[in-house]
């Protein structure tokens, strides 16, 4: 694979390429790292797209939200990725990797791009390589590229560490209100969507948003945030209402940021994110050599039999490890 020849084709907006250059990203094969290694560096502060995060209970309707808020961007002349993460079975590791098919008719918009990618084992909401994806789709010009996580609950704040924008979606009447989604995730989000506030569930998500809204005050502020965010708004994705609204908001909050270099901070704290990610994932990688692997079986049988125990079989298990 010619990385070179890869990196133009992305940067001139090759789908294509793009796809082939996300797939290459995501696979764990040593050499295809090094490439993708290659390929990032070729690539690095290519364009600058602005990253939406999305979380959310499942069933709240976050790829309807996304097709519908998607459309209108792509109406508005921009163009816009959508990295989709699916969760991956404990039992198989496949995924259904479906959201394509759900988001039929963003899917055939020449100005989006949907790239839907299995969780695998990694925990958080998002793949491992999301990030690194972002990063192709804003050197392939996109000017928006939307994250939707898996969809399980709290510990989806992984997402906040990749994006501008961190939206949480919730339903109306989904139970106890201020309990259905812990402060954890709360602190996290620079944004609450009530989503399906239409028909019958209107007054619903009224209150709802009301209640998120008196909630939202309570939470210490933020330095990043001016007066009024994190704020609560009103949309329904069916009804195409309150999308206007939403994004108008979006890009007070994302141009407030830049003017006051809060933007640029937020970028340069989640690269260091990253980078001690990536050490810790360097380091948990050299116990799958063979002779880790031993040591852990041996010390795992030594424990089992209670001839050591867990602390202590480890501690001896790193220093041998570490030579």
């Amino acid at each position: 694979m010619d990385i070179a020849q890869l990196s133009d084709r992305i940067i001139k907006g090759d789908r294509r390429a793009l796809s082939r250059a996300i797939t290459l990203i995501e696979s764990g094969r040593a050499d295809h790292r090094l490439k993708a290694g290659e390929l990032m560096e070729a690539l690095k502060g290519q364009g600058e797209a602005i990253r939406i995060g999305l979380s959310g209970t499942p069933g709240v309707g976050k790829s309807t939200f996304i097709e519908a808020f998607g459309m209108m961007l792509t109406a508005e002349g921009l163009r816009v990725a959508v990295l989709a993460v699916d969760p991956s079975s404990a039992r198989s590791g496949g995924s259904i990797l479906g959201d394509k098919t759900r988001m039929e008719r963003l899917s055939r918009d020449p100005n989006a791009f949907i790239r839907p990618s299995p969780s695998q084992s990694h925990l958080g909401g998002v793949a491992r390589r999301t990030r690194e994806a972002v990063a192709v789709c804003e050197a392939a010009g996109f000017d928006v590229v939307l994250i939707e996580t898996v969809g399980v609950g709290q510990s989806e704040t992984v997402v906040a560490e990749m994006s501008d924008l961190f939206i949480l979606l919730l339903a109306p009447a989904g139970g106890d209100e201020l309990q259905g989604v812990k402060r954890g995730i709360m602190e996290m989000a620079d944004m609450i969507l009530i989503n399906k506030a239409d028909g019958d569930l209107k007054p619903a998500a009224t209150r709802t948003c009301s209640d998120y809204t008196g909630a939202l005050r309570l939470l210490r502020k933020r330095p990043q945030d001016p007066e009024g965010f994190p704020k609560a708004m009103m949309v329904s994705a069916q009804q195409e209402e309150g999308l206007q609204s939403a994004w108008q908001e979006m890009t007070a909050l994302t141009d407030w940021r830049r003017e006051n270099g809060h933007f640029a901070a937020r970028r340069e704290a989640q690269a260091r994110y990253w980078f001690s990610e990536e050490v810790k994932q360097g380091l948990l990688a050299q116990l799958e050599t063979p002779e880790a692997k031993a040591a852990m079986a041996q010390a795992a049988e030594d424990v089992a039999e209670g001839r050591a125990t867990p602390t202590n079989a480890a501690r001896a298990l790193l220093e041998k490890l570490r030579g």
